[in-house]
């Protein structure tokens, strides 16, 4: 090498030095991070210690010393028999909650003999629900005072909620002893998933609903799951995620205040549900703008006083759309970082993604795999025996401060916009997760972010994997099943419950005890709906563009 030359190895270096490290939400990352980066921060303020407000470093003063996050694996496939199967098998690996997901006919709130099912029933690795039937052969042997349901629904919260009711006072078993969350977030299907059926303003009256009820009759319970995960997924990123899930949550205290509820009564049992995608101390930074957002939002501007309303309680699932059908075996890789990123957040409950997801439903094998990573992580890795093990971190601190600015800037521009009904009304939301989601993508097929196996280090051929299916003779089965027990029902009890549910619907009265006694009566899912929608309309949402 001559002198005074570079080497191959400096003009890398220096190519690197040039070129702009980014995180997902486009923050420039600097090459080093020190004091000066954290000097704007009041440490005693805005960290404090765990358990302590503002709750930046955790929830909890002494957080999984004292207590693991719940183990929360999914436990839904097609049937109610073989779902239920497969909690028991969850339960018996050692997982300390389920979450069950629906196919897409019930998503869409209609019933599996409805023609527009064709070809979907027990889809998506969802169950099948369409009477208080499938719910009691879904929960058959399970202790329900003793588990924890995650039900993931939405547009159809309060059916559901009804059939779960009617089969736990069917065991013995009060509302006021089972536990568990209803997703029940309408807000972010307008702004991401899009599985509504009535306009914007009719559908947060049933969330309201649920909430008053849940505070009256279901201490134990969650009445609703705020979730970013369905924001991120459809493209937004970690920065969207944090501020419109915020927002939606701070339009459901509001809209419950409004129906009469003391903020203190149901605020502590508000909970949440984010994503944790590839890069890992961005993960963390948002857990931590989270709550400290949260924690001053509800006890400066809502005067909540009791400290349970002040903490932002969250449940993390590691990122389905991060995964790749093209060498599949590595996202055993991702959603371990994943899963790690989530401990060190401070979640309360998580969710780690089977590898194989991206071809079909898991199979038993990657299914005890995604569960055995976060028992690994809770009892090999160490990082369990201290709170916030990673708080003072000059990078991180600093990447938090910003992450809750940027937060903020959000907040001002959804004020302006007439809050978050109306910028859903607007099409601010879907605009802003579409542009996301648009560079994201360009950002991939430039290679500007490398996707291992993907955009990079590809490979030709790819082993074949075990793949997992719903049963094809399956949907027949289950349409002959639903008829049969549509024809042993008495027709003018299920009429008189049709006309009861429009007049209650058209006044101001509560839903959720008219449900509950349809449920017991035999009314099915998809009429249920169907009477609201008789009465609400049906919402289409203009095209954004």
């Amino acid at each position: 090498m001559a002198f005074g030359k570079r080497s191959e190895r400096q003009d890398l270096d220096l190519q690197s030095n040039q070129r702009a490290f980014k995180n997902l939400s486009g923050f420039v990352i600097d090459p080093v991070y020190g004091p000066e980066n954290i000097a704007q921060l009041d440490a005693e303020r805005e960290l404090g210690r765990p358990g302590e407000f503002p709750f930046t470093r955790g929830i909890h003063q002494t957080m999984y010393r004292g207590r693991l996050w719940t183990i929360r694996q999914l436990g839904s496939l097609g049937s109610s028999e073989e779902a239920n199967i497969r909690i028991r098998n969850l339960l018996d690996m050692g997982a300390t909650g389920v979450s069950i997901c629906l196919d897409m006919p019930t998503i869409m709130g209609r019933d599996s003999d409805d023609p527009l099912c064709e070809g979907e029933v027990g889809s998506s690795g969802g169950v099948a629900i369409d009477s208080i039937t499938d719910v009691r052969q879904l929960l058959h042997g399970i202790d329900l005072d003793r588990i924890s349901i995650n039900w993931v629904s939405n547009a159809q919260s309060s059916v559901i909620l009804a059939f779960f009711v009617a089969v736990a006072e069917e065991k013995g078993i009060s509302p006021d002893k089972l536990m568990g969350t209803l997703q029940n977030d309408i807000l972010k299907e307008y702004q991401a998933q899009k599985s509504f059926y009535f306009p914007p303003r009719p559908s947060m009256r049933l969330t309201v609903d649920i909430i008053k009820y849940c505070c009256r009759n279901m201490p134990r319970f969650n009445p609703i799951s705020i979730s970013g995960y369905h924001i991120a997924s459809a493209g937004g990123n970690p920065i969207q995620e944090l501020a419109f899930t915020l927002a939606n949550g701070f339009t459901y205290v509001e809209e419950t205040l409004k129906a009469g509820i003391d903020v203190d009564q149901f605020a502590p049992r508000l909970s949440f549900f984010f994503k944790v995608h590839n890069d890992f101390f961005e993960n963390i930074a948002k857990y931590r703008a989270a709550r400290r957002i949260w924690a001053r939002t509800m006890k400066e501007q809502f005067k909540a006083k009791d400290e349970r309303s002040w903490l932002f309680r969250v449940h993390t699932q590691t990122s389905g759309s991060s995964l790749t059908a093209q060498q599949p075996e590595n996202n055993i890789i991702r959603t371990t970082l994943q899963a790690l990123s989530a401990v060190l957040a401070g979640t309360q409950s998580l969710h780690t993604n089977a590898f194989d997801e991206a071809h079909s439903i898991p199979s038993p094998r990657s299914e005890r795999l995604a569960l055995r990573t976060q028992q690994i992580i809770a009892h090999e890795s160490g990082v369990i025996n201290t709170a916030d093990p990673l708080g003072g971190s000059y990078y991180l601190e600093s990447l938090t401060h910003k992450m809750e600015e940027e937060a903020y800037q959000y907040f001002e521009k959804i004020e302006k916009l007439g809050g978050v009904l109306a910028g859903i009304e607007k099409g601010f939301f879907q605009r802003e997760i579409a542009d996301s989601a648009y560079r994201y993508q360009k950002d991939i097929e430039n290679k500007r972010r490398i996707i291992v196996g993907l955009n990079e280090y590809k490979e030709d051929g790819e082993e074949p994997i075990e793949l997992r299916e719903t049963d094809p003779v399956f949907e027949a089965w289950k349409i002959s099943e639903l008829k049969a027990f549509k024809n042993q029902r008495d027709p003018k009890r299920v009429a008189a419950r049709i006309e009861q549910i429009h007049e209650v619907a058209r006044g101001d009265g509560e839903l959720m005890p008219v449900f509950i006694e349809a449920a017991k009566d035999g009314l099915t899912l998809g009429e249920i709906i169907g009477a609201l929608k008789d009465v609400f309309g049906e919402y289409r949402e203009e095209a954004i563009f």
